[in-house]
């Protein structure tokens, strides 16, 4: 195999970073670029991305690679946010951030017009307040304005590519999160849409993941003193990117896309839209070469970034290693909470929303920094295990194994309390999940390597990963008292 370089572009909720991946002889290598801070803020009151500092760092991690030849760059971001375009194709502002509360009432306001039944009879998606559908509708009630005066809406990873290139198409993994799709017919839910008021108009024609789109602007390149390179959209939301990395062959598996929010689920052929999966609230998105990612959304390291900005402010700064010691300390399973309890999903002082929901479920508070964490920690295990037993019901069958991949599987104690829980073996890695299924799909869509398949084995020969065994005999017990307290909040 001839060597090829890749640029992959990925963006969390909390951080990005701008890796360069060489795959040579069946191997791929990675050399971090560029890491930054996601830029976003405040303005009079709503969240918004800060897409000039977003575009910024994003031609800062081109000019790191002057003098190489790249063969493709690609893009991924977290879900359903986007921006719009007006007629001449400039950028409508900066994007709202999915955590904004814009969308509050929306989704009753939606359903009293479509009927929550058949909007994931139409969709198949989960529920939850920020989706592009209540984002969509609240600018429908709230700014008709901006809706008049756009012409296209672009997906975060759309835009950037758009940014890069001039090109305006919607990628498949991407539009697939927005609740305005219909995963069966393959395309926009336009009766839906119009129903309330969405206009159909500016939703962009929805292209395969790992559709070349074109050279990077010669403004671009000039700018950043790089040579012309091909811009492929890639996987471009970050879970169906991590997903392409998970080092699987055979076997009936799921994984977990662990970082900011944890997603939990298997790969599928088809949609599953009945009413097992309505009345668990899973959702059915894109992956790759137009597979369906069947899992569940799940508030994930969230609750530990939002501790520790918390720490931060009162003047204790703590490491991500730090927390993780400071809770494999702490007395295990002594508070637990619902990581979906939904004053969790805003930012700003998770622990008193911790003592919140303790103080709704008849618990004591946590009297450290090391409980507040260790209860984040036992409480996601748990709720992995309510997922996953989710997930065999509709399914039909039994999962063997646990893949955990992304930054999450740093977070040892939380690897080994899963297995422990979930009674499955665990297997964890690669880290760098994202930005390695970004680059493979850039690969298979240069025609380096030939499929999914082939990209796995690739991430079997480059990268380690760790296995757990499950341990706990008390499990059970744990689990039982988890259910119990859902129940009270």
């Amino acid at each position: 195999m001839a060597e090829r370089k890749y640029l992959a572009f990925d963006f969390g909720a909390e951080s990005g970073r701008a890796i360069l991946g060489t795959l040579a002889d069946g191997k791929l290598t990675l050399e971090e670029k560029h890491r930054f801070a996601n830029p976003m803020g405040q303005i009079r009151g709503q969240l918004q991305w800060d897409l000039l500092g977003q575009w910024e760092q994003i031609k800062q991690g081109l000019r790191n690679t002057r003098g190489t030849k790249l063969d493709g760059i690609g893009v991924d971001t977290w879900g359903v946010d986007f921006g719009l375009l007006d007629s001449t194709g400039d950028v409508i502002g900066n994007p709202t951030m999915y955590r904004d509360s814009c969308t509050d009432g929306m989704i009753d306001d939606v359903n009293a017009i479509v009927g929550a039944k058949q909007v994931f009879e139409t969709t198949g998606i989960q529920v939850m307040f920020f989706n592009t559908l209540y984002q969509m509708r609240a600018l429908v009630k709230k700014s008709p304005h901006k809706l008049a005066a756009a012409t296209k809406l672009l997906f975060m990873p759309d835009l950037f590519n758009y940014l890069l290139t001039g090109v305006a198409k919607g990628e498949f993994s991407i539009v697939s999160t927005s609740q305005m799709y219909d995963p069966r017919k393959r395309a926009w839910a336009t009766e839906m849409l119009e129903k309330l008021g969405i206009p159909t108009r500016i939703l962009p024609e929805i292209i395969p993941t790992g559709t070349v789109l074109g050279p990077l602007l010669d403004s671009v390149a000039n700018e950043c003193e790089v040579s012309p390179a091909t811009v492929i959209a890639t996987a471009g939301h970050d879970t169906a990117s991590a997903v392409a990395s998970v080092p699987a062959s055979g076997g009936s598996w799921c994984y977990i896309s662990s970082g900011t929010w944890s997603l939990m689920g298997v790969e599928l052929a088809e949609p599953i839209i009945n009413d097992k999966s309505v009345t668990y609230n899973y959702t059915n998105e894109g992956g790759i070469g137009g597979s369906i990612r069947f899992l569940k959304n799940i508030m994930g390291m969230w609750l530990i970034q939002e501790c520790r900005r918390h720490f931060q402010k009162e003047g204790h700064e703590h490491s991500y290693a730090e927390l993780a010691q400071m809770a494999k300390d702490s007395k295990p399973f002594d508070i637990l909470v619902d990581p979906d309890f939904a004053p969790f999903a805003t930012p700003g002082d998770m622990p008193r929303k911790i003592d919140q929901y303790c103080e709704k479920t008849g618990q004591a508070k946590p009297a450290t920094r090391g409980a507040y964490i260790r209860a984040c920690v036992d409480s996601l295990a748990l709720k992995y295990r309510h997922t996953l037993e989710g997930l065999e019901a509709i399914l039909g069958k039994s999962i063997d194994t646990i893949h955990i991949v992304g930054g999450g599987t740093q977070n040892e104690l939380l690897n080994q309390l899963t297995a422990d829980i979930c009674k499955k073996p665990v297997v964890a890695g690669p880290i760098e999940a994202t930005a390695i299924g970004n680059i493979l799909v850039q690969a298979i869509a240069t025609g380096a390597i030939t499929d999914i398949a082939e990209a796995r084995q690739v991430v079997r020969a480059s990268f380690p990963v760790k296995r757990y065994d499950p341990s706990d005999s008390a499990a059970d017990a744990h689990y039982e008292r988890f259910l119990a307290l859902q129940k009270k909040s």
